[in-house]
């Protein structure tokens, strides 16, 4: 069936997937900044070898969505969920729901207890899937990112 959806962990082989998927989505609605050339031209370095995962969704044997849990910066948080990004073509097909709910049992799996993430008011769907997952808007946070004018946050209960 070419809609299956599998959700694997990202290798090598998926480096310029990660990397074109979220250069696509970020380059349409805003600009790429420091924080994502070095995060998505070295995801081992920047996210897997300091402890982080990701996540790859494939449509058959393509590449149509990634998502990332990264080491957080900020003592009150394990990780940020991150680098979401679902190819166009595969957009409204559940993609996103499914990687943030895999992302999501990760961390649990690392034994993570907050996560956050930072995005923007006018992505809307993605603020709309990040509410079904459980997070909900941090007031008075910060970022390193000129686009995130809204922070969120989850806290995973150990059940």
């Amino acid at each position: 069936m070419p809609d299956t959806i599998s959700i694997v962990p990202y290798s090598d082989a998926h480096k310029e997937d990660f990397r074109r998927l979220n250069e696509e989505w970020i380059t349409k609605y805003f600009k790429m900044e420091d924080m994502d050339r070095i995060s998505l031209n070295h995801p081992k370095e920047y996210i897997l070898d300091k402890g982080g995962y990701i996540a790859v969704a494939l449509m058959g044997k393509e590449v149509v969505g990634v998502c990332a849990l990264i080491p957080s910066q900020r003592k009150e948080y394990d990780f940020e969920l991150a680098k979401m990004g679902v190819s166009p073509k595969a957009q409204g097909k559940g993609i996103g729901k499914l990687l943030g709910l895999h992302i999501i049992e990760k961390a649990k799996s690392m034994g993570a207890k907050k996560l956050f993430l930072e995005s923007n008011r006018i992505l809307t769907p993605a603020l709309s899937l990040y509410q079904k997952l459980g997070f909900v808007e941090m007031i008075g946070a910060t970022s390193p990112y000129e686009r995130s004018d809204i922070q969120m946050e989850l806290l995973l209960n150990k059940a």
